[in-house]
């Protein structure tokens, strides 16, 4: 199995990424979430905490052009659950728990970002106190925007020192293309994190890389333990 960093190291611009897991010893969920870019205006980012997660925000005002996909919540509490997502779609699936619905009834409403010719992927993660989690990508069918193709995967029992990422592009390009196959099992042996932040940080690409959030949740006390990470402040 790739260990995480070495996994990220080997791709210069996987583009926005969610990484779900449970700990080496078993002990704790895992959540990475990751934003590069390559643009002015999508460099112009960091993460700030709130009350109930994490929302981006312009490092510089002054250069923010269109904010309409680049801001947003990327992380919500929602009662002891956790919604981690790359775009306003946290809002959509934290309604619809607090309605009584499902993170996949949401996702059915929403899908990809209507940024053609990239129709960039809405990938989305939902974090149970048990430490079972969902992912999910929405995404064209090969580039057609006529078709939006909805894939959900759920993890009841994850294993020690596992984890599974998923991100919006496969590679670098023109136009990016789309993120294909199943979530990407990936070995994860930081034990706490700060080290997982300081590994996926240096794994990162440098001239792309924007913010990161990482965060450790105690299957038995729900505490957490939550690093933030923004090249405009490293």
């Amino acid at each position: 199995m790739t260990d995480l960093a070495a996994y990220l190291s080997e791709r210069t611009y996987p583009g926005r990424g969610i990484v779900l897991g449970r700990s080496a010893d078993g002990k704790k969920a895992v959540i990475v979430y990751f934003i590069m870019g390559r643009s002015v205006n999508s460099r112009n980012r960091v993460f700030v905490g709130t009350e109930d997660g994490i929302r981006t925000q312009a490092h510089d005002p002054a250069k923010m052009v269109d904010p309409s996909l680049i801001i947003y919540h990327p992380v919500r509490l929602v009662g002891r659950e956790t919604v981690v997502t790359n775009g306003d779609q946290t809002d959509t699936i934290r309604d619809a728990l607090l309605s009584g619905q499902t993170f996949a009834a949401a996702l059915r409403t929403r899908a990809f970002e209507p940024d053609g010719p990239n129709w960039t992927p809405r990938i989305s993660g939902l974090v149970s106190p048990d430490g079972s989690y969902k992912l999910s990508i929405l995404k064209s069918l090969d580039g057609d925007p006529a078709c939006c193709c909805r894939y959900f995967y759920e993890y009841d029992k994850p294993q020690a020192g596992l984890g599974h990422i998923i991100h919006t592009y496969a590679a670098d390009g023109e136009p990016l293309p789309s993120y294909a196959g199943e979530p990407a099992p990936v070995a994860i042996a930081a034990a706490d994190a700060k080290s997982l932040a300081e590994q996926v940080w240096a794994a990162l690409n440098e001239d792309n890389k924007v913010s990161l959030y990482v965060s450790m949740i105690d299957l038995e006390t729900g505490a957490r333990d939550t690093v933030i990470v923004n090249k405009h402040n490293a």
